[in-house]
């Protein structure tokens, strides 16, 4: 499975591929504290794999607006026991760890992850480059204005897609130059992360523009709040509005969607993906 998905970053219009969330956290958004405990976080990715997801994202952080940062120590005492179970009982299934930290994201790929999703874009932790590339696994580089605790403080951008755009660039040339192989990066805009809403929805409509960068684009537009403020509804009611971004953003160019709701967006993703290569 491993060796596969590496095919799928080479050419990536094979499929789309669905990412199922389990947030090992009290705090996360959407549904902290609902898996917060090992057996329940790892029933849950169970769940979402009977569901259809290609990969299980796993998470010990909250990295909601205004989230406050916890140790390595902490954050590897609640992953590491899931990605353990996950794979135990799922020895194909791709799994990622979602961190910023190398000491985690290291420590994840020993016991079973296959991939590194960090927000940060490798920025926040100076090893975070020269483990991945140690490592040989795929990164997912995420674009994020600021961190959790003040990104959503008044994001201003002068022109949002060039800007994402030369931010992929010299990201894409640090993650090189500590050896990561370029075939293995995959670029995220990181909607809601240093966005207002009319951002986000210009992302989406714009998303195509990321594609003459050549790498795999991840979108997680699940249940946010661009979607909750604009149709006035709470995270678990944001269902609909994510079906509309995930098939949008698919037909302009992503090829992995991260999502609450695997079930239902596994189906959007089938048939967008049939009308795409129609």
């Amino acid at each position: 499975m491993i060796e596969s998905f590496q095919d799928w970053c080479i050419n990536p219009d094979k499929e789309t591929l669905v990412m199922g969330i389990v947030n090992v956290t009290p705090d996360s958004f959407s549904d902290g504290g609902k898996f917060y405990s090992t057996k329940d976080a790892i029933a849950h990715a169970s769940k979402l794999i009977c569901e259809g997801a290609d990969i299980i994202d796993i998470g010990g952080e909250s990295t909601r607006p205004g989230a406050n940062e916890i140790s390595s120590f902490d954050e590897l005492k609640r992953v590491i026991p899931v990605i353990k179970g996950i794979r135990s009982n799922n020895p194909d299934i791709l799994i990622s760890i979602d961190t910023t930290k190398a000491i985690v994201a290291k420590e994840a790929v020993e016991v079973g992850a296959n991939i590194i999703n960090d927000v940060s874009g490798l920025s926040f932790d100076s090893q975070m480059p020269i483990t991945v590339a140690s490592l040989n696994v795929p990164i997912i580089i995420m674009h994020m204005k600021g961190n959790p605790r003040n990104m959503q403080k008044n994001p201003e951008y002068k022109d949002l897609i060039d800007e994402i755009l030369n931010y992929f660039k010299e990201r894409i040339k640090i993650a090189t130059k500590a050896g990561i192989d370029r075939e293995m990066i995959i670029l995220d805009p990181g909607i809601g992360f240093g966005k207002t809403v009319e951002h986000n929805f210009q992302i989406l409509s714009k998303l195509n523009k990321f594609n003459k960068l050549e790498l795999p684009l991840l979108i997680g537009p699940s249940r946010k709040s661009f979607i909750g403020l604009t149709l006035n509804l709470s995270p678990e009611d944001r269902v609909d509005g994510t079906a509309a971004t995930v098939a949008i953003g698919v037909n302009n160019g992503a090829r992995i969607v991260r999502v609450h709701d695997v079930e239902k967006m596994k189906r959007v993703v089938i048939i967008t993906d049939r009308i795409r290569n129609a």
